[in-house]
């Protein structure tokens, strides 16, 4: 089989997913090539008919993760629970959907830092389909408290009301051990304070790569903190992604170093 994958989201153009699909493909022996596709949230009814006509796999991003889980007519357990999917794959006419990116960023976390997710306190910065699948990951893996702070407080409530342990607004005063900052870059304020609570042992992780050094982690790498972008966290997320698909073991190590 020739695999036909794609990306699909708005803005699509810096998107290194067709290079990490098409390592994907050559470290698990198989053939295919790999596209970008512009799709804005007005346009996402169109995914379903992609899938088999034009693709026979596609990685999800921003804006479509929340779009894509409701046209979904099966969803993994995590894509159920976050209601939220990044990848989506059609089988025997059933268009599954399925997250790896709470489980691909908390990989990217331990092969970069080791063991920092059990029992720490942690802030995630974003309510979007992205932050739903990391702050599930972070209280399955053992997370002690999680606070979220997003613009839209109903998203911020809905995510925080799922789990015990996570939070709509700051707690008492905790040193903050993880901060995560899911906001699109064009959607950041201009100036961000660094929460009261970071220490030189903190992990601050932008889950963009585009820039690779943001502002907003040049600031807490200022700090003292130990900072990484997003790059880990895409390829970790895509060898899960692609064990999904093909049901083949693909390194998440050896898919970062395709995008040196």
């Amino acid at each position: 089989m020739n695999w036909r994958l794609g990306v699909v989201g708005s803005p699509i153009a810096h998107s290194l997913s067709p290079q990490l699909h098409e390592a994907g493909l050559r470290l698990a022996g198989l053939t295919g090539s790999s596209q970008r596709v512009e799709l804005t949230l007005a346009d996402a009814s169109l995914l379903p008919s992609m899938l088999g006509n034009e693709f026979d796999a596609l990685s999800v991003t921003s804006p479509l993760k929340n779009a894509a889980a409701r046209l979904c007519d099966e969803l993994s357990e995590v894509a159920g629970r976050t209601q939220s999917v990044n990848s989506l794959l059609r089988r025997d006419g059933v268009l599954l959907g399925a997250s790896t990116d709470g489980d691909g960023f908390v990989d990217a976390l331990e092969a970069t830092f080791g063991a920092v997710v059990e029992n720490a306190h942690v802030v995630v910065l974003g309510a979007g389909g992205a932050a739903s699948a990391i702050v599930d990951s972070l209280v399955a893996r053992g997370a002690a408290s999680i606070v979220v702070h997003g613009r839209n407080e109903q998203k911020v409530e809905e995510l925080t009301g799922r789990y015990p342990n996570a939070y709509s607004a700051s707690l008492v005063y905790r040193p903050v051990d993880l901060i995560v900052n899911t906001v699109p870059v064009a959607g950041r304020d201009a100036e961000a304070a660094v929460l009261q609570g970071v220490h030189p042992e903190t992990v601050a992780v932008d889950i963009t790569y585009d820039p690779a050094d943001s502002e907003w982690r040049t600031r807490y790498a200022t700090a003292g903190c130990r900072t990484m972008n997003g790059l880990p966290m895409l390829a970790y997320q895509a060898a899960r992604q692609m064990r999904w698909w093909w049901n083949i073991d693909v390194s998440g190590a050896a898919l970062l170093e395709s995008l040196a």
